[in-house]
């Protein structure tokens, strides 16, 4: 195991407040400056994923999103603001975070992900985090995820109701058995306009910001290496009757990355 980076003075007084926890300290501060995250969408999700991942400490945050700031935007995504009309999300962004945290690197990529570039932009990661609005990226991303072997926590939000969960497929269980996979949660992809986009059905803003936290929160503990893991464990948040509850899921046999009879190449 490589040695993590040294604390400068800065950032012991920055981090103050991490290092004093018990399950962060100072072990735990420096696994996060050693850390390489990728950020799937700068948007509702990503925008306070971002802030809270540069703040925390995070050595190096590459951010993948291929939009612009749009007016719309602006009821949730906080890392943008009026005179960001136009402008490109991950630009916006890098600028945002830097000033924020000058020790942290970030990477601005604002490209579509396709097949072609997924396991490229994702390769030199330590963790992965989707933010992303649509159910065609979660696919790509999990499966590049597996295939790549990177944690990858995955989040979705609805109007008033949102979603958490991480993966490691590529890892096994205390069962034996492989953990699961995205598809082992959701196997089929809904077909086309079976659900409503968020500028058809509206989203609740605060609700992004709370779960946008929360896949930050997730992500540290995966760096950390703190409390009970989310690895086959979906955590479901109704805003609307302010519920919170955790289900388990698991491995399935038939899912064709890691089941029984899938294929897995090298």
């Amino acid at each position: 195991m490589s040695l993590l980076p040294e604390l400068t003075k800065e950032e012991v007084e920055r981090y103050a407040r991490h290092i004093v926890l018990r399950d962060i300290g100072g072990p735990g501060q420096r696994k996060l400056k050693a850390a390489h995250v990728c950020v799937i969408g700068a948007g509702g999700l990503g925008a306070p994923l971002l802030l809270y991942l540069a703040a925390a400490g995070v050595g190096t945050l590459t951010i993948i999103d291929d939009d612009v700031v749009s007016l719309s935007n602006l009821q949730r995504q906080i890392l943008f603001g009026a005179a960001d009309l136009g402008r490109p999300k991950t630009e916006v962004a890098a600028e945002v975070l830097q000033k924020l945290n000058p020790h942290v690197r970030i990477f601005a990529r604002p490209v579509r992900l396709d097949q072609s570039n997924v396991r490229g932009l994702i390769e030199g990661c330590d963790v992965v985090a989707d933010g992303s609005d649509n159910f065609d990226t979660r696919y790509l991303v999990s499966d590049a995820c597996f295939y790549a072997k990177k944690p990858l926590v995955t989040a979705a939000v609805g109007q008033f109701d949102g979603s958490l969960t991480t993966l490691r497929p590529f890892e096994t269980g205390a069962d034996g058995k492989p953990n699961p996979t995205y598809r082992c949660l959701f196997p089929q992809k809904p077909p086309p306009g079976a659900l409503p986009t968020c500028a058809e059905a509206g989203v609740l803003g605060a609700l992004t910001g709370m779960v946008g936290s929360l896949m930050a929160l997730e992500v540290v503990r995966e760096i950390v290496g703190f409390g009970t893991s989310m690895v086959g464990r979906l955590a479901l948040f109704d805003l609307a009757a302010m519920r919170f509850e955790t289900l388990s899921y698991g491995w399935d046999e038939d899912n064709p990355l890691n089941g029984a009879r899938a294929n897995r190449p090298g």
